[in-house]
C-alpha cells in the first residue's frame, strides 16, 4: 500500500509509525505488529492504530523519515513485516532450553537493526536473568556482540585491558592503574562508560580533565604512541547491542549474568585486547554479594575468557564501603591526580590500585607486579605517563590535583552520638551523590571523613556534600539526614546481667 508520509514528533525509543484503522485493515495488521516502510532505503518499524490520522497518510517520527530517506508529504510503500524468527528462540529461552550460535546471532542481529520490539527485548533480558546460558552460549553471545561493531585492529601487541565490575562508590583506581601499567612499556587502551544508576562512572572522572570522545583512529593512535588511553567506549561503534539494551534493562532493575559478561567481553574483543583483568568487587551494597558468587563470575569470565582466545584474570576485592574518601567526578578525578602526584592517602586507593596495576605488569612477564606497581608510582613516571595521556587527548598539559575544581555549595553532615563507624550504606551515599547533581555536575558529590572502624565524637563531620548549585546541595543534605548512610555504635552493643542479682537501686 502506498500512503502518504507525514512528520510526527514521538518520544519513543523503537521506531513507530500510527496509521488509520482502515488503512490497518486492509494492511492485514493490528496494533503493535510491524510494517517495513520502504522509500530511498527500508526500514521495520512497530505501528499503532489511530483514527486521529488521515486515511491515506503514516505518522513517522523525523528520525525514521530520515533514516529511509522521505521527505514531508511523500508517498512511500507499506507493506506487512511478519515477526523476525528471532521471536521464537527469545521463546526458546523462556523455556529453558539451549540456543545455537546462529539463533543468538540472529537476536542480536534483530535487536541491533531495530526488528525486535522493547517487549520482544525485554522478554529476552528476562529470559536470560531467570534461565542463563551456559558457556558456550555465553561465548557465541560475546562473539556474536562483537560480530554486530566495528573492530579496532593494533599495530601492535600484546594489547591489555582492565575492568572492574563496579557496585562500589568511589572506585576510581582506573586512571591510577592505566598510567602505572603504560609507565611500564605495555599498551593499554582502556575504554570506559559513564554512570547509569552510579554516581559517577570511569568517563565522568576522566571528563573532568580531557577530552574522551575520541573516534577509532583517535583511540587507536593514542594508544600505540603514549601507551595508554582513558576513552568512552559510546563514542565508538563497539558492540553496539549492548548500548542499545541498557535502557530497556534499567527500568527492569535487572543486569542477567549472561548479558553482563558478554558486555564486558565483547567491549574488550573489539579492541583486540589479548589479556584482561577483571576486578570483582565483593560486600553488601555491590553486585556480588558473596565469595562464592564471586569465584562463580571468575570462572565464567576465565573459561569464556580461554574460548575467545583472551587471557583472562579475575582480582575479587573489597566492597563493602567507598574506596577512598572521594564519591563525584570532580572530587574521584582530585584525588585521583593527588595519589599519582605522591599523596600517601587514602591508602585504600594506592593499595587497590597497585595490586591490581600489578597482576597486569605481571601478565606481561614483569615479575612481582605488586612491588614494580608501587615504585612507578612513588617514582613519578606514573604521573608523567598519566599527563602524557591527558595531553594526547587535549587535556591541560602538565596537569595539576589543583586545576580541578570541586562544587562550591558544601554542607556538613555530622555525627549525632559519639561513637564507631560500624558499617556503611553505599546505595544511600549513591543516592545522596546524585541528589547533588553528580554525574552530569561534575562539582557535585560526597568527601568522607570516617570510614568503617574509625571513631566519631558526637558533632564530628562525618561527611560533606558539594553541589554546583544551593538548591541540590539542600536536598542532598535533606535527604542524607533522613537515610543516615552511616550506622554508628559504641563498643557496648547489650548488657546481660545476672536475673538473680540484686537490681540497682
Amino acid at each position: 500500500m502506498k500512503l502518504i508520509a507525514r512528520s510526527f514528533d514521538t518520544d519513543s525509543s523503537e521506531p513507530r509509525v500510527v496509521a488509520h484503522y482502515d488503512d490497518c485493515r486492509e494492511l492485514g495488521i493490528k496494533q503493535m505488529d510491524r510494517v517495513r516502510l520502504d522509500a530511498k532505503t527500508s526500514q521495520v518499524a512497530v505501528v499503532s492504530t489511530s483514527d486521529a490520522v488521515k486515511k491515506g497518510e503514516i505518522l513517522m517520527p523525523p528520525q525514521v523519515m530520515s533514516d529511509i530517506g522521505a521527505e514531508e508529504g511523500q508517498t512511500v510503500d507499506v507493506v506487512y513485516s511478519p515477526k523476525p524468527d528471532s521471536v521464537k528462540s527469545i521463546r526458546k529461552k523462556m523455556d529453558s532450553q539451549k540456543l545455537t550460535k546462529d539463533e543468538i546471532n540472529e537476536i542480536v542481529v534483530d535487536i541491533r537493526e531495530n526488528k525486535l520490539s522493547k517487549i520482544e527485548i525485554s522478554a529476552w533480558l528476562t529470559a536470560l536473568y531467570i534461565n542463563g546460558m551456559d558457556i558456550e552460549e555465553m561465548a557465541n553471545f560475546t562473539q556474536s556482540m562483537v560480530n554486530t561493531g566495528d573492530k579496532i585492529i593494533f599495530d601492535r601487541t600484546p594489547v591489555f585491558d582492565f575492568h572492574s565490575l563496579g557496585g562500589v562508590p568511589g572506585n576510581k583506581i582506573t586512571p591510577v592503574v592505566v598510567s602505572i601499567v603504560a609507565a611500564a612499556g605495555l599498551m593499554i587502551p582502556k575504554t570506559s562508560s559513564r554512570a547509569i544508576s552510579s554516581a559517577c562512572g570511569t568517563s565522568d572522572i576522566v571528563e573532568v580533565f580531557c577530552d574522551v570522545k575520541l573516534d577509532a583512529s583517535e583511540f587507536k593512535r593514542i594508544s600505540e604512541t603514549v601507551g595508554g588511553v582513558l576513552a568512552w567506549g559510546g563514542s565508538m561503534n563497539l558492540a553496539p547491542v549492548d548500548d542499545m539494551v541498557i535502557d530497556i534493562e534499567y527500568p527492569l532493575g535487572i543486569n542477567p549474568r549472561a548479558k553482563m559478561l558478554a558486555s564486558i567481553l565483547s567491549k574488550k574483543l573489539a579492541i583486540s585486547a589479548t589479556h584482561l583483568l577483571v576486578d570483582i568487587p565483593m560486600g553488601t551494597g555491590t553486585k556480588v554479594r558473596t565469595l562464592e558468587e564471586a569465584r562463580e563470575y571468575a570462572r565464567d569470565l576465565m573459561e569464556i575468557g580461554s574460548k575467545l582466545g583472551m587471557r583472562t584474570e579475575c582480582a575479587i576485592t573489597y566492597g563493602d564501603q567507598p574506596v577512598g574518601n572521594a564519591i563525584g567526578p570532580a572530587l574521584e578525578a582530585r584525588e585521583c591526580i593527588r595519589i599519582l602526584e605522591g599523596n600517601t592517602h587514602p591508602a585504600s586507593v594506592i593499595e587497590k590500585a597497585c595490586d591490581l596495576a600489578g597482576m597486569i605488569l605481571e601478565m606481561g612477564g614483569i615479575p612481582d607486579g605488586p612491588t614494580k606497581a608501587r615504585e612507578i608510582l612513588a617514582s613519578g613516571q606514573a604521573l608523567k605517563k598519566f599527563r602524557e595521556i591527558v595531553e594526547a587527548q587535549k587535556g591541560k598539559k602538565d596537569i595539576t590535583s589543583e586545576d580541578i575544581h570541586t562544587g562550591k555549595f558544601v554542607h556538613d553532615v555530622k555525627a549525632v552520638r559519639s561513637g564507631y563507624v560500624h558499617s556503611i550504606n553505599n546505595k544511600d551515599l549513591v543516592t545522596i551523590a546524585r541528589a547533588a547533581g553528580a554525574p552530569s555536575d561534575k562539582g557535585a558529590g560526597i568527601l568522607l571523613f570516617r570510614k568503617k572502624g574509625q571513631r566519631a565524637e558526637k558533632g564530628d563531620v562525618l561527611f560533606q556534600i558539594y553541589a554546583d548549585n544551593r538548591a541540590k546541595a539542600d536536598r542532598a543534605r535533606d535527604i542524607a539526614i533522613k537515610l543516615g548512610p552511616m550506622d554508628i555504635e559504641g563498643m557496648l552493643i547489650k548488657k546481660v546481667r545476672d536475673p538473680s542479682a540484686p537490681k540497682d537501686t
